[in-house]
């Protein structure tokens, strides 16, 4: 991939409707799964987006619905965002600024690094490493803009 993408406003990049796609891999097993689907960034009744994500989960040839909610809300720093669950508990910061973020999530056990890159003013990639003793995985997220189509 190309260079970094600094973005202003994070919220403001983020609003409107992507198109996703995921790759999870099992490092301890070696099996590799995929996500397509779409995510919406819309408004929230305070300031931020709301983000909604679902399409289909194909894991070891079984394709299932499936659906995740994510509160963006105004982050500490100007143009940056706190990431929260849908029930409001934290999920992690984003702040790209230099068009590349990395943070953790730590999760029971395990430890979730993300790594957030803005590539172009339509295109951006997140990838979660995830590390404990119950799970060795990496998922690598692709998300690109998608544009309403006029007559």
């Amino acid at each position: 991939m190309g260079e970094f993408w600094p973005v202003a406003d994070v919220l403001a990049y983020l609003a409107g409707t992507w198109h996703v796609e995921r790759v999870v891999r099992d490092l301890a097993s070696g099996a590799e799964g995929r996500f397509t689907g779409t995510t919406v960034f819309g408004p929230l009744d305070e300031p931020g987006l709301l983000s909604h994500e679902s399409g289909t989960f194909t894991w070891q040839g079984a394709a299932r619905p499936a659906e995740r909610t994510l509160r963006y809300l105004p982050g500490a720093a100007p143009g940056t965002a706190a990431v929260r669950f849908s029930d409001g508990r934290p999920f992690h910061d984003l702040d790209l600024t230099t068009g590349r973020y990395v943070t953790d999530h730590p999760c029971a056990a395990d430890l979730y690094r993300g790594e957030f890159t803005a590539y172009e003013e339509d295109r951006w990639r997140t990838v979660w490493r995830v590390g404990g003793p119950a799970k060795e995985l990496v998922l690598t997220t692709d998300c690109t803009r998608m544009r309403s189509r006029t007559r």
